[in-house]
């Protein structure tokens, strides 16, 4: 597998940068690869020829960009085994799974064209009929982050192409490469400039975020870090869209056949390693089957064949990066001081890499870190409630809202029960999973707008109002 050279795409050309800083492969915690330290001046070159592809593209209809988004989706498909070997590198989870989040994103970037922005003609008025317009913005920012760079990625770009702006995309600086080859790719199919790759570090989002040039930012990661590009986009009233972090609560009733469940709402929680952010994060389960779901998920945790995701048969990879490693233990740590009972897992395994062994923890309440805060890995805490009341005013005890579930074996009941959670997305029996044309987002502090649908689709244009348009 060829490690480099990594380019920044700008302008359709790929181009070196004056430094640049090492990649790390999450499961040696060794350095395997380089990758373009973007400076201000190549982000003002990427801003200006994003804006003279864009003067063009907005004027492409809806026909053409369709099929351009098509051929990039098709050519990333064409690459999809290399791309895939190189996420799993980065990224570290298991190649099955790198290879499907190539899949994924070709398919968000096809299905994304395929949906229809609307507009048209409101109604007639005293001086002649009203349309509505969504017209592109012009220059769109996306920052993307470490856990699904690709799919991320390649969500917000495609909303932000079939809307008809030209995008700068800035990968996580943690999982910088396999986005750059997209880059590479965008360039040979798609017009000059409309797509263009800058890495880099904290350094190139500041400067992305306060650009004059850019007139949008689109952001997935934290809700911390989404404060600090929302006040920064403040300063020239740039849009945003943000989706934010999220303590998924699944709620458990009573009537469910615990055996059953179990293995699905494992993979909901520990899916990419709990670095997802619609992964379940705390799960209330009603008293009566708390303890059997508990050791029932426990089991599966034992089950779980962690290593190198180029390794047979793995199911889970390493948590992506040191800095979250230490955050995760640090959680676990938090949780066993006060009084939580660990009935899997509990640590670091005793091997290179950020391996962290699946956690299932009892007898915490609110006011532990596992609880209260987003874990983002392999580790999720069982609560157990009476009533479902306790567990609709506990699971919405918290500053996020991104997505949420409940599970039961009556579907009147579940559905009850889900129109009374503060979430942006409820699933019954079952949790997780998006697709291009369902809008997708968070209450609270989850998030700002949402992404995918027609919604998400809109959320990249502004709207104008014609009267007397004939």
């Amino acid at each position: 597998m060829t490690h480099g050279p990594f380019l920044l795409s700008i302008g359709g050309d790929g181009v070196a940068a004056a430094t640049e800083f090492p990649v790390i492969d999450p499961a040696t915690g060794e350095p395997f690869a380089t990758a373009p330290d973007a400076s201000e001046a190549q982000l003002d070159l990427a801003v200006a020829a994003a804006r003279v592809a864009f003067l063009s593209w907005r004027a492409v209809d809806v026909a053409a960009r369709r099929a351009a988004m098509r051929a990039f989706a098709d050519a990333i498909r064409a690459e999809a085994e290399a791309l895939a070997a190189l996420l799993t590198r980065e990224q570290g989870k298991p190649l099955t799974a790198a290879r499907r989040e190539v899949a994924v994103a070709a398919d968000r970037i096809e299905g994304t064209a395929a949906l229809d922005i609307g507009g048209g003609y409101l109604r007639e008025g005293p001086q002649g009929p009203v349309r509505l317009d969504y017209v592109p913005m012009g220059v769109v920012g996306v920052i993307a982050p470490w856990n699904a760079p690709l799919i991320l990625a390649m969500q917000m770009v495609a909303q932000a192409l079939a809307a008809g702006n030209a995008v700068v995309v800035k990968p996580s600086p943690f999982t910088p490469l396999t986005t750059l080859r997209l880059g590479e790719i965008a360039a040979r199919v798609l017009p000059a400039g409309l797509v263009n790759t800058l890495s880099g570090g904290d350094a190139l989002g500041r400067w992305m975020t306060a650009h004059p040039g850019i007139d949008k930012i689109a952001f997935i990661g934290s809700t911390a870090t989404g404060k600090k590009v929302m006040a920064s986009a403040a300063a020239t009233l740039k849009r945003v869209s943000l989706e934010l972090g999220g303590n998924d609560a699944a709620i458990v009733l009573d009537d469910v056949d615990v055996a059953a469940i179990a293995p699905r709402l494992f993979s909901s929680a520990f899916v990419n390693s709990g670095q997802l952010c619609m992964a379940v994060k705390r799960v209330y389960a009603q008293a009566g089957i708390a303890e059997a779901l508990a050791h029932a998920l426990a089991a599966e945790a034992r089950r779980m064949r962690l290593g190198n995701g180029f390794e047979a048969d793995v199911d889970l990879g390493p948590v992506q990066n040191r800095p979250q490693f230490d955050k995760v233990l640090a959680i676990i740590q938090d949780a066993r001081a006060r009084g939580g009972q660990v009935l899997a897992g509990g640590g670091a395994l005793d091997r290179p890499g950020y391996f962290i062994a699946p956690t299932i923890v009892t007898g915490l309440s609110e006011g532990a870190r596992l609880v209260d805060e987003e874990q983002f890995g392999p580790v999720l805490p069982i609560l157990a409630v009476d009533t479902e009341e306790e567990a609709v005013t506990r699971a919405n005890a918290t500053r996020f809202g991104l997505g949420a579930s409940v599970w039961s074996g009556d579907q009147t009941r579940a559905e009850a029960v889900a129109r009374r959670l503060e979430a942006g997305t409820v699933w019954i029996n079952g949790h997780g999973g998006a697709v291009p044309d369902l809008p997708f987002g968070g209450f609270k502090e989850s998030g700002i707008g949402r992404g995918m649908g027609v919604a998400g689709l809109r959320s990249y244009a502004e709207i104008r109002v014609i009267h007397g348009a004939h």
